[in-house]
Order: C-alpha cells, then structure tokens, then sequence
C-alpha cells in the first residue's frame, strides 16, 4: 500500500454557498472520498440558518448531497466507496 491520497475537489462553477468549499475540501482529505463536485446553485422557499448537508440520492460510485444555507441550495456530488451511513456521519456539519 502507497501513502493514502486525498481526493479530488472539482471546482467548475463560479459560485458556491458561502462556506461550502472549505467544508467539501476537508471532506477530500477523508479516506474513501474520491471526487467531490459541486453543482446547480438554486434558491428556495425554506429559510435554513446554519449550513446543512444531507445525501439525496445514491449515484453510481457515490451520492448526490444537498447542501442548504439560508435560502440557497446547491447540489454537490460525492464519488466514494463510503457507505451510505458512514458519509452521513461524516457529513454532520
């Protein structure tokens, strides 16, 4: 076995929930984490005051991850061999 490596942050939107790069690159430097992308940024109705991350669906290789703050919503996709309970856990934020 080699060094562990981190994963991989994919940065390819111009704009993220204020917060959610800083939570994401530590998540990278999580064994079993391998690529971690951000996605559609939308708003919604809801007003949800701290940030807030929940899996909404599994994808092939990972899940796809709700990340909520305030008003705004922002998909983010998470490649890993992780469990669908143990990123939960990791995901408390």
């Amino acid at each position: 076995m080699g060094k562990p490596t981190s994963g991989r942050l994919v940065l390819n939107h111009s704009t993220h929930i204020p917060g959610l790069i800083r939570i994401l690159e530590a998540l990278t430097k999580l064994e079993g984490i391998n690529t971690i992308t951000p996605g559609v940024i939308s708003r919604t109705k809801g007003h949800i005051p701290q940030m807030q991350l929940r899996i909404s669906v599994p994808i092939r290789g990972g899940f796809k991850v709700i990340a909520r703050l305030g008003k705004t919503v922002q998909e983010v996709f998470i490649l890993t061999t992780l469990s669908q309970e143990q990123l939960e856990e990791v995901l408390q934020v």
